[in-house]
């Protein structure tokens, strides 16, 4: 365990609550909150157990109570840091808190950093990097299913996983160098086919597991959708109707919706960050000007873009250009008011998928089930498994990327040469960059800049 000063935050939402906690670790954590807590009938917590609590008071300097609280108290190195670690539970509200965090700070403990409690459990080797790393998703999940995922990997999938690549990345290494060591025995050919084979094997797995990050990047960040189409087509009634409440304002009148407006849906668990544009077309108007170029703006920055078309009309030119900006991109056309007679000739929509045009009307609810169905094909072939192990940290992802490049590099050695020693050079960098992953073989400034992205008091 290393050596660290002990610290404090406050490890719930500031703001007003039931019950908010100070979390204090370290190993002077028990001997700085003795000096502030009062029991009934004088009772210190001196003598406290490990795993129990104990009912009392905080006071202050001139031992006056700031709050009714009970302390929990948890003995290095079971607990979350692997320090000794104490949770002050008090009633939740900015100022109760924040004094009873000042006295622990006054009697010797030190503000902590974002993070800083996850990172010592890390670097305690109570977790690895992945794990610690899954902390955070866990607390910024949007759904059943992005939860689900971070607490499969804080579990340890993930790093088991890497680590049994590792292991056999190790043996392949071990075996070239053997063969290095005693060329008398000319077994080099023998080890060269048996290492290309296990490098294939690896390469197919590494590769596998960096399919899965596009779906992970989603289950993680949420699926940005843009909805964009003409003024007055529609695209705020199917905002709300995906909400099922009325988060955009929806008029007559187009050009109603000057700004973006973002919100969260949960299609099947997976967090879809809906996106309301301001209807594009050509105007004077400077505020509604700059609405368009955000759409276009929004457009770009898109995995999902739905246009809506309103079928009661015909196409125009307007509508046309929408189409040459979204049509390199993944869509789906909604062809709105199919409760009104049908005007648009579909062979002006020839250049798009017709796979994915989609009658719909928002006024009725027609389609809009249909829709959810088909964002679920077009980004997670209509099945979405948590159970399975998924790549969702862009790190891990571009660390794959890497140990995949100088597996294939070390093929292509094996199956070119007879140096074969040469090829435990780039078998040895896809170990380490695997090792990345896990925090195993990686850079301390890269480690902080990863916790500095923490909240406080986690």
């Amino acid at each position: 365990m290393k050596d660290f000063d002990t610290i404090a935050a406050i490890a719930t939402s500031l703001g007003e609550g039931g019950i908010a906690i100070v979390r204090v670790s370290g190993d002077k954590a028990l001997q700085i909150v003795s000096r502030i807590f009062k029991g009934r009938n004088g009772r210190t917590i001196d003598d406290i157990k490990t795993y129990t609590m104990r009912y009392g008071y905080i006071i202050d300097e001139n031992n006056e109570h700031i709050d009714e609280v009970i302390v929990s108290f948890m003995k290095g190195p079971r607990s979350f840091t692997a320090e000794d670690t104490i949770e002050i539970n008090c009633h939740g509200g900015v100022v109760a808190t924040n004094k009873i965090l000042e006295q622990v700070i006054k009697n010797g403990a030190r503000l902590a950093d974002p993070g800083e409690f996850t990172k010592r459990a890390f670097l305690n080797g109570r977790i690895d990097l992945s794990q610690a790393e899954a902390v955070i998703d866990i607390i910024r999940a949007k759904t059943d299913l992005s939860m689900k995922s971070a607490l499969m990997q804080s579990e340890g999938g993930v790093s088991k996983e890497i680590r049994r690549l590792r292991e056999t990345l190790l043996s392949t290494i071990a075996h070239i160098e053997a063969t290095v060591d005693y060329p008398e025995d000319d077994l080099e050919e023998v080890t060269a086919d048996m290492a290309v084979k296990q490098l294939l094997e690896i390469k197919d797995e590494i590769g596998e597991l960096i399919e899965t990050s596009e779906e992970g990047k989603i289950l993680r960040e949420g699926l940005s959708t843009v909805i964009v189409g003409k003024p007055n087509v529609g695209k705020s009634s199917l905002l709300n109707a995906l909400t099922k409440e009325n988060r955009a304002i929806v008029t007559d009148v187009p050009g109603t919706t000057r700004d973006v407006i973002e919100e969260y849906i949960n299609i099947s668990g997976v967090p879809i960050k809906v996106i309301d544009t301001a209807g594009i077309r050509e105007t004077e108007d400077v505020v509604e000007k700059i609405g368009v170029e955000r759409s276009k703006e929004k457009i770009n920055e898109a995995d999902l873009v739905l246009l809506m078309l309103d079928s009661s009309r015909e196409l125009d030119e307007e509508d046309k250009e929408i189409i040459s900006h979204i049509k390199d991109k993944k869509y789906i056309v909604l062809l709105n008011k199919s409760d009104l007679d049908v005007k648009i000739n579909k062979d002006d929509l020839k250049e798009l998928n017709s796979k994915y045009m989609i009658n719909i009307s928002v006024k009725t609810g027609e389609g809009i089930n249909e829709v959810k169905t088909t964002i679920k094909e077009l980004f997670f072939k209509g099945e979405i498994n948590a159970n399975n192990i998924i790549i969702t940290n862009t790190r891990h992802k571009e660390a794959l990327f890497r140990a995949k490049e100088s597996i294939v590099s070390a093929i292509d050695v094996l199956n070119n040469t007879f140096a074969i020693d040469l090829a435990s050079i780039d078998i040895r960098n896809a170990w380490s960059y695997l090792g990345e992953i896990t925090g195993d073989s990686l850079e301390e400034n890269i480690i902080d800049k990863i916790f500095k992205e923490f909240c406080l008091g986690k």
